[in-house]
């Protein structure tokens, strides 16, 4: 969505833009005022934060080519993946806006070995997130993008890493931001989904996308079958039974390559994203709390399911901040049709 312009009428007359934008930061507040005396504010002033780190990011993943930040920067993160020069810019990025806002007392980023506790802090929030994902593709101008979830300090905590190894059901809210053609920001508080756009000239995220809902059915597969040698036997049979379907009408397979942009897809239309265990990567890919955590938060609140075959994702209890498991998340009826195979596999149970 653009600047407001002027559009033509039914009769042919230019009628004046609108004048009732509303902006994700409207938008937070009202959702403040509607939880009335019972909201403190903080969640509003940490999702602000994060409202502005993405501006931030996006405004560099725009010009990384012409201020030398694609490439190394030389390291390599907790996961053993070279650090890109804009993984560290973002991850500072993050970590300095998330402090100053005064209302976060734990953070988790994938591009840390350990959990950042910020010493003196009395914020009653702890912010877990992936500060670009897909970065390895920035190069190729592939969209990229910043995911992110929120826990609420346990009751009588002063802020911990405790405070992070609970259950993705536990999370207050979670969203990401994609940069790509256009800067794009899905949110969830826990009262559905909604999706922002980034106006660049009023600087403002405009809602766009009010109250994502997920078709029940889909037609699109996101699966990396590259791994398919790997997949487990009910994996395969899955793909087998929506690429040679007995009617005769085989789903689309698209796969991008940064989860940000295949679950943005799936949230708009449908279908089935998959990252799964294999006999390669036992436990999964995908990092629970700042990867499947947050995109089953957001899934399941615009009414799709997310399971790891045979568990609820966001039933399941990490061990370490960094620990992964197997993702299958869309449509419902899409994700329902893959749990039948599991419920059939008679091989080792992971999960």
């Amino acid at each position: 969505m653009a600047a407001p312009q002027a559009t033509l009428g039914a009769g042919g007359d230019l009628e004046p833009p609108t004048t009732d934008l509303i902006t994700l930061t409207r938008h937070i507040l009202s959702q403040q005022q509607a939880l009335g005396a019972e909201a403190s504010g903080d969640l509003t002033m940490l999702l602000i934060a994060i409202q502005v780190t993405s501006k931030y990011i996006a405004s560099n993943v725009r010009k990384a080519r012409l201020i030398n930040l694609v490439g190394l920067a030389g390291a390599e993160n907790v996961q053993g993946e070279d650090q890109k020069k804009l993984d560290v810019l973002s991850n500072d990025i993050m970590v300095n806006a998330l402090r100053a806002s005064g209302k976060c007392s734990v953070m988790v980023s994938e591009e840390v070995d350990e959990a950042i506790v910020v010493k003196g802090s009395k914020g009653t929030y702890c912010c877990v997130f992936d500060p670009l994902d897909g970065s390895s593709n920035i190069d190729a101008g592939v969209n990229v993008g910043t995911i992110f979830g929120v826990y609420k300090v346990r009751e009588g905590s002063s802020g911990s890493v405790e405070d992070v190894l609970r259950p993705g059901s536990e999370m207050v809210a979670a969203g990401y931001t994609m940069y790509g053609s256009s800067c794009n920001l899905v949110l969830s508080t826990g009262q559905g989904v909604d999706g922002f756009t980034l106006d660049e000239a009023l600087g403002e995220f405009i809602l766009t996308h009010p109250e994502i809902t997920i078709p029940s059915r889909g037609k699109i597969y996101s699966f990396n079958e590259g791994n398919s040698l790997h997949f487990y036997p009910p994996t395969n049979q899955y793909l087998e039974s929506i690429k040679y379907p007995a009617n005769g009408k085989p789903y689309s397979a698209r796969y991008i390559g940064s989860m940000v942009a295949d679950v943005h897809r799936t949230l708009l239309y449908g279908g089935i994203f998959g990252y799964p265990d294999d006999k390669k990567s036992k436990d999964g890919k995908l990092r629970m709390l700042y990867e499947a955590f947050p995109m089953a938060f957001l899934t399941e609140q615009a009414g799709g399911v997310a399971t790891t075959g045979t568990q609820r994702i966001l039933d399941v209890v990490p061990k370490s901040i960094h620990g992964r498991c197997p993702v299958f998340l869309g449509s419902k009826d899409d994700v329902e049709d893959l749990k039948k195979f599991y419920a059939a596999y008679d091989g080792e149970k992971r999960w």
